[in-house]
């Protein structure tokens, strides 16, 4: 997994999608981080460990490539995140709706 700066991932994640467009696709996480890069102690032992910050870790993958970030500075990050999908999720299937109404005319 490589761990890009915040624009740097934004730009890579572009490409994924690029990539992913016609087939495929990719798998986004996002979850709390706190800075450790050791699991947590046993409870034998008494490690106090206070994080600075909030700072969240933004993975992503296609399945092959894996990239992610952390970031600090959430709107801006978010803001920047939101763009990026709504320009890259118009490749979307819609619900085929025809089949609901088959449904529930059969069951009347």
């Amino acid at each position: 997994m490589v761990l890009l700066e915040n624009d740097s991932f934004l730009t890579e994640l572009t490409r994924l999608f690029q990539k992913c467009r016609t087939s495929g696709s990719v798998v986004i996480t996002l979850k709390k981080y706190d800075g450790r890069t050791k699991p947590v102690p046993r409870k034998g032992h008494s490690e106090s460990f206070e994080p600075a910050d909030n700072k969240c870790l933004f993975r992503a993958s296609d399945g092959k490539r894996k990239i992610s970030t952390v970031f600090v500075n959430l709107n801006s990050f978010l803001q920047a995140y939101s763009n990026l999908l709504r320009a890259h999720m118009d490749g979307l299937k819609k619900k085929d709706k025809k089949s609901k109404s088959k449904k529930t005319k059969a069951t009347q």
